[in-house]
């Protein structure tokens, strides 16, 4: 099998990712195990691109705590391990979704929320197995969310913790 970069899996680098059609999103989101309830807050693509390429598939889905899982195989950098950038994609993936689901849950507001802080510390290298994220709120406000997020090895030993701030942005005009 050749690798030319390019195809259905790896689209031509600054070309967006079409919006699915329906059928397609919902196909989407079954593949990473959101709960049917929450597919009208997902969002026009339903999961993220970034995220199914990671493989990312969710376990655990509520506005109090969402959980979440990406492969190792797959995902390392070059020396073997699990790449700092999917803990971050984790991070950021759970900590938005999370934000999404206090606006809609929690205010009963229809509104997009945007990232404006991701930092996150790495505590030991992951080389095989699952990566287990669990995002739980630290704040919630009706202007800023923030949550921390804590990846996991399948052994429960603490990969990478994580915090997020997200902005709830005001209705447009």
């Amino acid at each position: 099998m050749s690798f030319d970069g390019y195809g259905p899996e790896f689209p031509t680098p600054g070309v967006p990712t079409p919006v699915p059609t329906e059928s397609e999103r919902i196909a989407r989101m079954r593949a990473a195990g959101v709960d049917e309830e929450y597919w009208d807050w997902m969002g026009p693509h339903g999961t993220s691109a970034m995220s199914a390429k990671l493989g990312l598939k969710f376990v655990e889905m509520s506005p109090e705590r969402l959980v979440a899982t990406v492969p190792v195989g797959g995902n390392e950098q070059n020396a073997g391990l699990f790449h700092g950038g999917g803990h971050f994609v984790l991070a950021e993936t759970l900590g938005s979704i999370a934000a999404i689901f206090h606006v809609r849950a929690n205010l009963g507001w229809d509104r997009q929320v945007v990232g404006t802080e991701l930092s996150a510390t790495h505590h030991r290298a992951a080389t095989s197995g699952l990566v287990w994220g669990t995002c739980t709120p630290l704040n919630l406000g009706k202007q800023l969310t923030v949550h921390e997020i804590v990846m996991r090895d399948d052994q429960h030993r603490r990969l990478s913790t994580a915090r997020m701030t997200n902005m709830i942005l005001a209705p447009r005009d």
